[in-house]
Parts: C-alpha cells; sequence; structure tokens
C-alpha cells in the first residue's frame, strides 16, 4: 500500500483529509498516532520535526498541511468526486473557502480549546473574547455566503466542505452558531449527513471524553 497516514481520528485537521480520501475511496494504511503506540509517534515526528499532523506518506514522500495533502490526492489519486473544479477561476473560489475555514473558523477555535487546557495562570482571557467575536463574525458572514448554496462553492462538494465539516463541527460544540443562522446550521447538517463526513464522526467517538470544553451530547 503506497499511501499512510499519520493522523489521530478525533484531530479536525486529520478529518479533512480523511473525508477526502473517504469520497473517492482511496486504500491507505493508518499510522495513527496515540500514546499506546509511541513508536509510531517517533516515526511521525522523525519524518516531520514540526510535528504538526496529519502527514501523508506516498511511497517515500511525506506530504503535509492539510490542503496539500487533498490537492496531492487529487492529482496522483483521481476518483470519480473531483474535490477542486477544472476551471482554475472556480478553483480559486474553492480555495478561498478553504482558507476561510482555516484561518477564520478553525483558527478561534482552537485559540479556545487550547486556552482552556493551559494552567489557570497562563490563560488568555482577552485572545478567549477575540477568538468568540472572530467565531460570530464568520458565521454571519457563511450565512449570506451560503444562501442558494448546497455546499460552500455552488452544487458540487469540493476541498472547501472537506474544510468546513470538520471546522464547524468543532466551531458549534466551542461557541454555538446563533439560531438564527439558519443557511449556516443547514449547511452543517448537510456536511453531518455525508458519508464521508459521517465516517469520520463516527471513528472519532470514542474520542470524544478527550474535548476539553467537553462535548455536548448532540451530533
Amino acid at each position: 500500500m503506497n499511501l499512510k497516514l499519520y493522523a489521530h481520528p478525533f484531530s479536525l485537521y486529520c478529518q479533512k483529509v480523511l473525508i477526502a480520501l473517504y469520497e473517492n475511496d482511496i486504500p491507505f494504511e493508518w499510522r495513527k498516532l496515540s500514546e499506546e503506540q509511541p513508536e509510531i509517534y517517533a516515526e511521525f515526528a522523525t519524518l516531520w520535526p514540526i510535528k504538526r499532523f496529519p502527514v501523508l506518506m506516498d511511497g517515500h514522500q511525506p506530504i503535509m498541511e492539510s490542503s496539500i495533502i487533498i490537492e496531492h490526492l487529487e492529482l496522483h489519486y483521481p476518483g470519480p468526486v473531483s474535490l477542486l473544479p477544472a476551471n482554475a477561476r472556480d478553483a480559486l473560489s474553492v480555495r478561498n473557502l478553504d482558507r476561510f475555514f482555516d484561518c477564520y473558523v478553525t483558527t478561534p477555535v482552537q485559540k479556545i480549546v487550547f486556552d482552556a487546557i493551559r494552567p489557570e495562570e497562563e490563560r488568555d482571557p482577552r485572545g478567549v473574547r477575540d477568538a468568540r467575536e472572530m467565531l460570530d463574525t464568520s458565521y454571519a458572514w457563511l450565512d449570506k455566503q451560503l444562501d442558494g448554496r448546497a455546499w460552500a462553492v455552488g452544487d458540487h462538494f469540493s476541498l472547501a466542505d472537506c474544510s468546513a465539516a470538520p471546522s464547524l463541527f468543532y466551531a458549534d460544540w466551542t461557541h454555538r452558531i446563533d439560531p438564527s443562522l439558519t443557511n449556516l446550521i443547514a449547511y452543517r447538517k448537510r456536511l453531518l449527513a455525508r458519508p464521508s463526513f459521517a465516517r469520520a464522526v463516527d471513528e472519532a467517538r470514542p474520542y470524544r471524553p478527550l474535548f476539553p470544553l467537553g462535548a455536548p451530547d448532540r451530533d
């Protein structure tokens, strides 16, 4: 098997890549990162000293960063579901939304979650407040963008939706989406119903007690 994925099932960015793999039924070897298997973590740290996951090994080539991994799969392991449009302008729109979810949803979510696991004396209340304000702004913008759209960029599931699914999944756990944002809430529900993401969510269920803010009894 050419592909090995160094990842954890509960990781947002790992789920992003898993969606792409599952969408096109691409075979790969799981290299699950956990305290129970320190030898796998040691392999991973050797491959990528920055120690941020996921990392995909394609033969002897390591590929880092979730968006780049998905683009690599699109180039070298194409399947029936194309996650990037052939048209360059349309592809740019997909990449734009992918970056939006990573930068303006995932990043503030991580700020809030990581702050919760710090010792009390090292916490950053102002930073957490700013992150929550960013999420409110992002939610409102997305709700308008999604008006009349099935997916992030029109009618076709794409890289942007791979990013959106785990991003919004954990965002709503971290800072609840206002009920008035009906387009965004409906979109999140469609993502949860997508078989590729539903599979990733189910695989991560055993790890829900690890969520620092307390996993809600839903989704």
